[in-house]
């Protein structure tokens, strides 16, 4: 019967190389179900492996952890466990399963949040981001995380990482919206009023076939940034715009 210490063994002895990696994943999938019922456990497994050269093994590990009941003091725990191996672990190797690398670093953003103290996650956030990207003009489900927390630790700077990049690949619409409308609120700290409208004006006209709360709220700042930039501001909206948007907007902005 398959345990927690052969798995361990197993991470331990496939981790060297490609076929090695691949074999590994196969068995640590088959092993899901036991590794979410020792979700308990598995902490104390983790000194075992080096997430620099067990990463694969390691995530497997972590994630179940993060699905357990988080108080401040289990975050205290996580965060610097989380930190340590997004910032060590091997890009080639979570991109087996990145949506399990997702899963993690969401969760760590929830655990600085719950901490209060988002500035703990901006480092650690944009490390992630750089080892999930296929390229900087790939734009992940992390970027509007790692912007939210940029925001909220004041660390605008910070953001300019990733908003200076040219973005052409885009999974999810709400991600893009997010990010546009994170970066626009960054841009607004930094009394960069141009850009925070080129960004909120991304918002506002991008595709969408229903109203959604996103484009609302970056309609008002886009309303308010236009004033203060231009002193004066237009209600009409360029042709390309969404019916729903031309329909909507307006009445939830009076």
């Amino acid at each position: 019967m398959q345990s927690i210490e052969n798995l361990v063994t197993q991470i331990q002895g496939l981790s060297s190389n490609a076929s090695d990696i691949t074999a590994l994943k196969d068995y640590l999938k088959a092993a899901e179900d036991l590794l979410r019922s020792e979700s308990t456990r598995l902490l104390s497994f983790l000194d075992q492996l080096d997430p620099s050269k067990h990463s694969l093994g390691y995530l497997y590990f972590l994630e179940p952890c993060m699905y357990c009941s988080i108080t401040k003091e289990r975050a205290n725990t996580l965060v610097p466990i989380i930190a340590r191996f997004i910032t060590s672990c091997s890009a080639e190797q979570i991109r087996y399963v990145p949506e399990k690398f997702i899963n993690v670093c969401k969760r760590y953003k929830d655990q600085v949040l719950l901490l209060e103290a988002p500035i703990r996650g901006v480092g650690p956030m944009l490390t992630a981001i750089r080892k999930i990207q296929s390229s900087t003009e790939h734009l992940t489900t992390l970027h509007p995380e790692f912007l939210q927390l940029c925001l909220l630790a004041k660390c605008y700077k910070a953001g300019l990482s990733v908003l200076e990049d040219d973005i052409y690949e885009i999974n999810l619409p709400r991600d893009f919206f997010l990010y546009c409308y994170y970066g626009g609120m960054i841009f607004i700290g930094q009394k960069r009023f141009r850009k925070a409208l080129e960004l909120l004006h991304n918002v506002v006209t991008a595709p969408m076939s229903s109203i959604n709360a996103i484009a609302v709220e970056a309609y008002k700042k886009y309303i308010l940034v236009s004033l203060i930039h231009h002193g004066q501001f237009s209600s009409t909206l360029p042709k390309y715009t969404s019916s729903a948007a031309q329909r909507n907007l307006k009445n939830f902005s009076q």
